[in-house]
């Protein structure tokens, strides 16, 4: 199950019972999503995951870009073209729909802070714009994973579809990267 939830709507005297239910959910396995808007024909979300995994775990099978395609089912390439500082990478993906088939490409530009964060910045690609952030903390015995993106395709298509979609595909990619994180554990 996915829990949605709208920060902006929480009182500051329900702030601490609030955040107290937000990771007993999480715990409990739950992906909790968060959207908001971003564009006229674009969307932006937040989900957020508890992995039973140590951070440095987690982070050394995240920046294993060409894992990325076991992860997101859509993703059909994730290849590193440069290393460095700013690491560079491509991806492809594929999304079918009721009519047609969506194919996009995106070069990114990837910033990595080391076991906390990654940062994913369009250079180019099938998109007008296209941002992401995973953020990685300590929690209890495992890792919390955040993963925030926004993003508007170049083909027209409304900001509400896009959030919807979001909506829907990004907790189940979250829990297909819970299981093959677990699954790919080190020893």
């Amino acid at each position: 199950m996915t829990k949605f939830w709208n920060s902006n709507s929480v009182s500051t005297g329900m702030d601490m019972a609030w955040d107290q239910n937000k990771h007993r959910l999480l715990m409990e396995g739950e992906i909790l999503v968060e959207t908001q808007g971003h564009t006229r024909n674009g969307g932006a979300v937040q989900a957020s995951m508890y992995v039973p995994l140590m951070r440095s775990n987690v982070w050394q099978q995240l920046t294993d870009y060409p894992r990325w395609v076991q992860y997101f089912p859509d993703v059909t390439k994730s290849v590193v073209l440069n290393r460095g500082e700013v690491k560079r990478l491509y991806q492809a993906a594929q999304k079918a729909f009721l009519f047609f088939t969506a194919k996009v490409e995106i070069y990114l530009n990837v910033v990595e802070d080391l076991g906390q964060r990654i940062h994913f910045r369009l250079e180019k690609g099938s998109f007008e714009d296209f941002s992401a952030d995973i953020n990685l903390q300590d929690c209890g015995d495992g890792t919390l994973l955040t993963y925030a993106v926004k993003a508007t395709p170049d083909i027209p298509i409304p900001s509400l579809i896009i959030q919807q979609a979001m909506n829907f595909e990004l907790p189940a990619n979250m829990r297909k990267m819970r299981q093959v994180l677990c699954k790919g554990q080190l020893k």
